[in-house]
Parts: structure tokens; sequence; C-alpha cells
């Protein structure tokens, strides 16, 4: 597919260096701001899909930064800037090591591990009596360690991250209140758009001065699960399967070509009807989650248009 962006090669003035995440690649300038790009490649079960789907990097990251403007008022975030429909700049920052994942229904990995019998996940108790798909009483968060690239994010509990010093406790009171007030204003645009953000996870980051900031995505299908609310209680009583927006279908897809991220499993192919396939739901993503038509980007050379918006921008 000559029409995604795969892999970035910039050398922008005073850039310091680069990290290459799952998706997004993150340029340093002289030790004061990030240029983040956001790729075409598809990540699932914390592995890198060989092909990638055309603009997604353009909705995720068109997504995370409208969702940031909408949220600046509860919490401050990183984003100074979008000069291209790939890339968002802003502060520079140092990361917490813990993805905080925040939980109004029990789907996905929740899900999968209450079906495997648990009824604690990361230290939190999940009620008996529970289906796929109900609403937990109260969102309950259940962080994550913030994995390498190529390793697997790993359930991890409040106490373990207060005991083991990943972040301290007046930074995760912080973190935890964020959290929480994040998913509710998530929680309140995707009703207004007739779904349900299911669950979702946030990054933070320090600025050098010390300021806790939103930083990453946010409220996008590759970080969050959505489920459209019409018939949704319905489907729950008839013991149906919910009909959701985000990356669960790429999931479900490669599970049932057997693969999911485990040792001597192969990557299945991806035929290119299918790469397609892929590209019109993030679209249908796009639209249902921001209530805006999307408008796609020119393709014709995505790494000049990039390196041209940025280095105008930089000056």
């Amino acid at each position: 597919m000559s029409n995604t962006i795969i892999d970035t090669n910039f050398n922008f003035p005073n850039q310091k260096s680069v990290y290459k995440g799952k998706v997004r690649e993150v340029y340093n300038i002289n030790d004061d701001v990030l240029v983040m790009v956001a790729t075409d490649r598809l990540s699932a079960f914390d592995v890198v899909m060989p092909k990638g789907i055309p603009y997604k990097g353009q909705i995720l990251n068109q997504i995370a930064t409208k969702m940031m403007k909408a949220t600046e008022d509860l919490v401050p975030n990183w984003l100074l800037a979008t000069p291209d429909p790939n890339v968002a700049v802003g502060h520079l920052c140092e990361p917490f090591k813990v993805e905080m994942v925040i939980r109004g229904y029990m789907s996905g990995h929740a899900a999968r591990e209450y079906k495997a019998g648990k009824r604690l996940l990361c230290g939190v108790e999940m009620p008996e009596g529970m289906k796929e798909n109900d609403k937990f009483p109260e969102p309950i968060i259940t962080p994550a360690t913030k994995a390498e690239k190529g390793d697997h994010d790993e359930d991890i509990s409040r106490g373990d991250i207060l005991k083991r010093g990943i972040v301290s406790e007046a930074d995760y009171i912080v973190l935890e209140d964020y959290t929480r007030k994040l998913f509710k204003r998530g929680s309140e645009i995707a009703a207004s758009r007739g779904l349900i953000l299911v669950d979702t996870k946030y990054e933070f980051g320090k600025t050098k001065d010390g300021k806790i900031v939103l930083i990453d995505e946010i409220h996008t299908p590759d970080s969050s699960r959505y489920f459209y609310a019409d018939g949704y209680q319905e489907r729950q009583e008839r013991g149906e399967a919910q009909k959701q927006l985000s990356k669960e279908f790429v999931r479900q897809w490669l599970i049932s070509n057997n693969f999911q991220g485990l040792e001597g499993q192969v990557v299945p192919e991806m035929s290119d009807e299918y790469i397609e396939s892929v590209s019109e739901r993030y679209i249908e993503l796009y639209e249902n989650i921001t209530g805006e038509t999307f408008e796609k980007a020119d393709v014709s050379n995505i790494q000049s248009r990039i390196e041209t918006n940025v280095l105008d921008y930089l000056k």
C-alpha cells in the first residue's frame, strides 16, 4: 500500500533524538518540544502488523487532538499545535511508566479474565454474577505497566505501583483524579453521539516545570472501546454480542485466524481487500466519534507533506 506511512526518518533542525513506538514516532526538538507523527501502522496483541492501514494515522491524530481540546478545561495536556493531519507538536514531558486504564463495562481483557474465573483485576474486585459487557456499578481503574516496543503491557495494582516506586503516591492520586474526570467527560461526549465509552486508557507525563499533563492519544479507537448505545440493553438481555466501534474487530479477525501474539504464532496474511475494509472501518469510527465527515488528506507523498508542514511550523 504505497498510500500509507509505515516508517519515518526525518532529520529536523535541532533534533536530539527519535523514539519509535508501536504506532507513533516522536522527535525530540532541542529538549523542548516533541513532534509526534502518527503512522499508519496497526498494532494488535502488542504486535505491529506487516501492512499499514490507509488514513489510520490521520484518523488517530485528529481524534486525539480534538478530544484534547474538548477536555483541556478539566485536565491540562501536552499539545501545542497540529501542523499536519498526521502530526501533533507538544511540550517535552517525562512520561509516567504506567497506563491508566479505566473500565465502565466488563469487556475485552476484563471479560476474558472474568471468564477464566478471576474476580480480582489489578487489585480491584469485580462483582459476582456479571456477564460480558455488563456495566460495572462504578468505573474501575486497572493500570498497566508501559511496555517497551515488542513487550506486552502487564496488569499492575495501585499497591504494586506505589510499593515499587513507579509513581509517587502524591502523583498517583492526581493520575487517578484526572483519569476519572477524563472518562466522565469522554462518556458524555460519546453519549451525545449515540455511543457508550466502554473502556479506555490515558497516559500522562510531567513537563519540565513538574506539571502533570495528559500526553499521547485520548478517546481514539486504538485506545478505547465504544458500543453503539442504540439497542445496547436489548442485546445484553438477549445475550448477544454488542455492536462496537474499536480495534476489537481486528483482534477478533486475528483470533479467528489463530493469532493472539503468542510465541510461535504467525501473523496471518492481510489481503488488500481486508486492509481496505479496515481503513473504511476506521473512517466510520472517526465519523461516529467526532460527529464530523472525514476529509482524506493528500497521500500522494505523505513523507514530503509531513516534512514540509513540520519545517514550516518549526521556523
